[in-house]
């Protein structure tokens, strides 16, 4: 995508080419429009605030944006394929030669330990949201997500995160997790050539031989750059979801998941070799005008 500088701009644009309405609810009150609510759930991850304090926030800065009700309501009603589309104009690449799967955990928010007390609870809720996505080694962005409410095994959601890449996947890196003889078939019917490694107890098998002879190290390395992609994530956003449902929770991690790609402009700079020596001849003239601003 074209690179902007401001968020909104960002937001406009992703909502201009996903084809989104201009008002959510054709039959709903016309006060606030898509962007303004977008344009505050992506603040309120950017900066890792709550309704409350986003909503305020903005509207001392003077723009126009709901109260933190309606933004905690328009969170869980906004309409998946919103989401899905937004998502999509940010990975609308032609070709990823190498892609990686991997699925994390992320923690939900509890009560504090003085309230579990009160209501005469042991613990806290234990269970974790299930993350699993697919991962652009070579441009660090995610192409495909699937969050779940249970944890499950990583290779159900494999095939899911597959078709839902739009682009033309030439290799595909995973870990152990995903060894399955049905897997390696259904990715040799899509022409994708899997490097993945098996587990000791795992011998036969035509498909899981074939990918065994042209199994190669140095690619299969690869597949810890989505581990930095998660940690990225955690790091920028935090590692735990707000949201008590799951409509909630998934809104929660598509929109920090957008905000990822979209603010990946270092990376996507790399891959130009002549914009990467203009700007390193720049960066030397700077230096050295510097320099000699201190000799003077």
């Amino acid at each position: 995508m074209k690179k902007e500088v401001k968020l909104i701009k960002k937001i406009k644009l992703l909502l201009r080419r996903a084809k989104c309405p201009e008002f959510l609810h054709r039959f709903g009150p016309k006060t606030y429009k898509l962007y303004q609510h977008a344009f505050a759930l992506f603040i309120k991850e950017e900066c890792k605030l709550s309704f409350r304090r986003v909503s305020k926030l903005l509207r001392s800065l003077g723009f126009k944006v709901p109260t933190y009700s309606a933004l905690c309501k328009m969170r869980l009603r906004i309409p998946f394929w919103i989401l899905k589309e937004l998502f999509a104009k940010t990975t609308n690449f032609k070709l990823v030669h190498i892609l990686a799967i991997d699925s994390t955990g992320l923690s939900r928010t509890n009560p504090s330990w003085h309230y579990i007390k009160r209501i005469d609870r042991k613990k806290p809720i234990k269970r974790h949201v299930q993350l699993s996505a697919s991962f652009d080694t070579r441009r660090k962005k995610f192409i495909s997500l699937r969050v779940r409410a249970k944890p499950r095994g990583d290779v159900k959601d494999a095939p899911y995160l597959v078709k839902r890449t739009r682009s033309k996947v030439c290799k595909l890196v995973a870990d152990r997790g995903y060894d399955s003889e049905e897997f390696f078939e259904f990715l040799n019917y899509r022409q994708i050539e899997p490097v993945i490694k098996t587990k000791r107890t795992s011998k036969k098998g035509f498909f899981r031989k074939k990918m065994k002879k042209a199994f190669r190290e140095r690619t299969y390395h690869r597949r810890s750059l989505i581990e930095s992609g998660f940690g990225s994530l955690k790091r920028k956003y935090g590692s735990y979801v707000s949201g008590r449902n799951i409509g909630s929770q998934r809104a929660e991690v598509y929109i920090r998941a957008i905000l990822h790609n979209i603010s990946s402009a270092w990376r996507d700079f790399q891959l130009s070799p002549l914009k990467r020596k203009l700007f390193i001849l720049e960066i030397t003239t700077i230096s050295w005008r510097f320099e000699v601003l201190l000799v003077l």
